[in-house]
C-alpha cells in the first residue's frame, strides 16, 4: 500500500460524491451515464474509491478540522499576519452570519457519502480474499464513525445519512435532524463493526488508513465522550480502557524523542496510529502554514536561539500564533516546548534588551525543498501518547491510578530531569487537572484541544473569552451557518444563536 494518496480519483468519484455534501438544491434531476452499480464492478474500482474517501477528508484537515478542534480553547490568538477572520473562534464570538464560509457540515458529508457508496457496494464487488473486502468494508465503518463523532461533538444534533446518496431526490435529499443518542448510536455500532471487521491488528504501511488499532484509539475517544457528556458513566468509561488496551497489543510505542514523531522524514512511526497523509508538492499546505512565520517577517535582530530553531527559510501567514496564556505553561526542561513552538525575540545590538517579535507553532513545520517550505507534514489523527492519556482519563474516572500512563508521557517530556516531574496520585478531581494539562502540552495544536475542554467541562474554567460567560452552555456548540440553513430546509439552528 502506498503512502501517497493516489491522484487518481477516477472520474466517476466527482460525480457521485457531487451528490452527498447536501449543499445543492437542484431543481432538475441530473443526467448522468455512470452509476453506483456501474462503476464499481471490481476490487481496483473499490481501491481507488477508497483513496478518493481519504482525499475528501485531507481537504477538511487543510484548515477545517484544525478550527473545529482547536481554535475555540486557549491554545491560539492573534498572529502577525491579522486574523484572517479566524478571531471569531478563539474569541468564542461565533455567529450565524460570520463564520468561515468553508467551515460547514457539507464537505464532511461528502465524505460520510462516500463512505455510504463503499458500504453498499463492497459487500456485492468481487474481491480476491474475503480478508481484503472486511478490511475495506472496515475502513468505510471507521471513516463514517470518526466523521460524525468529529460533526456531533461540534454541532449536535446532526442529519443521519446512512444510505447512499447516488442522485438527487428532492423527497429524500432532505433530512431533519436526529437526536445526539441515536447519531452515537450509529456512531458506536459503526466503530464496534469495523474493529469486528478488521483482518488483523497491523498498520498498513505509512499509516494512514484506518485499521485495528485505530479503530481502537477512536472507540476509546468516542465512550470517554460518552461517558463523560452523555451519562454513559462507569460502563462506557470500562469500554474506552478495553480499548486503549486492545491499541497496546499492536506495534505502537512513544518515540525517544518528542520532535521526532513530527518529522516530515518520518512519517508513519510507530507512535502513530492513524494520521493523514500530505506530500510536498503534491498536497496543499495543511493548517501549520497559518501558524509559522512568514518569508516578510524579519530574524536579523533575532537572538541565536530564534535562528536556530526556525533556519533560514520561513514561509507561512501566521494569521494565528500561539497565546501567550499557553507559552507560558511550559517549562523550560520539558523537550515538548521547544519541538512545539519558538517564541522570537529581538535583540538591541547595543543595550542587549530583548523585545518579543512574535511567536510560531513549529510542530508542523514541514520540509524545505530548493528553499521553498512546504507545510506537508502529515495531520495525525491519533498517536499512542494521546492513547496512554486517555488510558489515564478512563482509570481515574473508574477510581483507578492513572501515575503509570502519565509517566509514561512525561518521561519522555522531561528526560534527566524526569524525577522532579513524576507525577504522583491524588484525588479523582486533581488527577483529571492533570491529566487535562497534559494533553496540553503533549497535543497542542493537533486539533484536540476544544474538545478536551468540552468532555473535562473545563471550556468555562480556561479560556478566557469564556470565563465571562460560564452557564451559557449552548456555546459549547457550533452555529450552523446561515448558508446550510437555506439550504438544508428541514435543519433548524442550534438554540442561542
Amino acid at each position: 500500500m502506498t503512502r501517497l494518496y493516489k491522484k487518481i480519483i477516477l472520474p466517476a468519484l466527482s460525480v457521485l460524491l457531487l451528490l452527498a455534501s447536501c449543499s445543492k438544491t437542484l431543481e432538475t434531476k441530473p443526467i448522468s451515464t455512470i452509476s453506483g452499480a456501474s462503476f464499481f464492478q471490481s476490487e481496483n474500482d473499490i481501491k481507488g474509491f477508497n483513496y478518493g474517501m481519504y482525499t475528501l477528508l485531507r481537504n477538511e484537515t487543510n484548515f477545517n478540522s484544525f478550527a473545529l478542534g482547536e481554535l475555540r480553547g486557549e491554545t491560539a490568538e492573534q498572529g502577525l499576519a491579522g486574523t484572517g477572520g479566524y478571531d471569531a473562534y478563539y474569541k468564542n464570538a461565533l455567529t450565524a452570519d460570520n463564520l468561515q464560509p468553508a467551515i460547514t457540515w457539507g464537505n464532511y458529508y461528502k465524505v460520510i457519502n462516500a463512505a455510504n457508496l463503499l458500504i453498499k457496494y463492497i459487500p456485492i464487488t468481487t474481491f480476491a480474499s474475503e480478508a481484503t473486502r472486511n478490511d475495506y468494508l472496515a475502513q468505510a465503518y471507521s471513516m463514517r464513525a470518526y466523521v460524525y463523532f468529529l460533526l456531533t461533538r461540534t454541532w449536535g444534533a446532526l442529519p443521519l445519512r446512512t444510505e447512499a446518496i447516488e442522485s438527487v431526490d428532492l423527497e429524500t435529499i432532505q433530512v431533519p435532524r436526529s437526536s445526539q443518542a441515536d447519531v452515537f448510536a450509529l456512531i458506536k455500532a459503526d466503530v464496534i463493526k469495523a474493529i469486528s471487521l478488521f483482518p488483523t491488528n497491523n498498520f498498513q504501511t505509512g499509516r494512514n488508513l484506518w485499521s485495528r488499532p485505530a479503530a481502537n484509539a477512536l472507540k476509546a475517544d468516542i465512550y470517554l465522550w460518552t461517558a463523560k457528556r452523555l451519562n454513559g458513566g462507569s460502563a462506557d468509561l470500562q469500554t474506552a480502557l478495553d480499548a486503549c488496551n486492545a491499541v497496546q497489543t499492536a506495534d505502537v510505542a512513544l518515540l525517544p524523542t518528542f520532535s521526532s514523531v513530527f518529522d516530515y522524514t518520518n512519517k508513519g512511526n510507530r507512535e502513530v496510529l492513524m494520521a493523514v497523509n500530505y506530500v510536498a508538492l503534491e498536497s496543499a499546505d495543511n493548517y501549520f502554514f497559518n501558524g509559522y512565520l512568514p518569508t516578510t517577517f524579519s530574524l536579523t535582530n533575532a537572538d541565536a536561539a530564534s535562528r536556530a530553531a526556525l533556519g533560514t527559510t520561513l514561509g507561512g501567514n501566521n494569521i494565528w500564533q500561539p497565546s501567550a496564556l499557553v507559552r507560558n505553561q511550559f517549562t523550560t526542561d520539558d523537550q515538548r516546548r521547544n519541538a512545539t513552538f519558538v517564541e522570537v525575540y529581538n535583540v538591541n545590538a547595543t543595550t542587549g534588551a530583548r523585545t518579543f517579535a512574535g511567536a510560531a507553532i513549529t510542530k508542523g513545520d514541514g520540509t524545505v525543498i530548493n528553499n521553498v517550505r512546504y507545510f506537508a507534514d502529515d495531520v495525525i489523527l491519533y498517536r499512542y501518547a494521546d492513547v496512554l492519556l486517555l488510558k489515564a482519563e478512563a482509570k481515574n474516572g473508574l477510581g483507578q491510578d492513572p501515575s503509570a500512563e502519565i509517566n509514561l508521557v512525561r518521561q519522555r517530556a522531561y528526560g534527566s530531569a524526569y524525577s522532579t516531574r513524576a507525577f504522583v496520585n491524588g484525588t479523582m478531581a486533581g488527577n483529571d487537572d492533570a491529566i487535562l494539562k497534559e494533553r496540553l502540552f503533549e497535543l497542542a495544536y493537533e486539533g484536540k484541544r476544544w474538545f478536551d475542554l468540552v468532555r473535562f467541562s473545563k471550556a468555562f474554567d480556561l479560556v478566557p473569552s469564556l470565563q465571562a460567560r460560564k452557564g451559557q452552555e449552548y456555546l459549547l456548540l457550533h452555529p450552523i451557518n446561515n448558508t446550510t440553513l437555506a439550504l438544508e430546509t428541514k435543519v433548524t439552528q442550534n438554540p442561542g444563536y
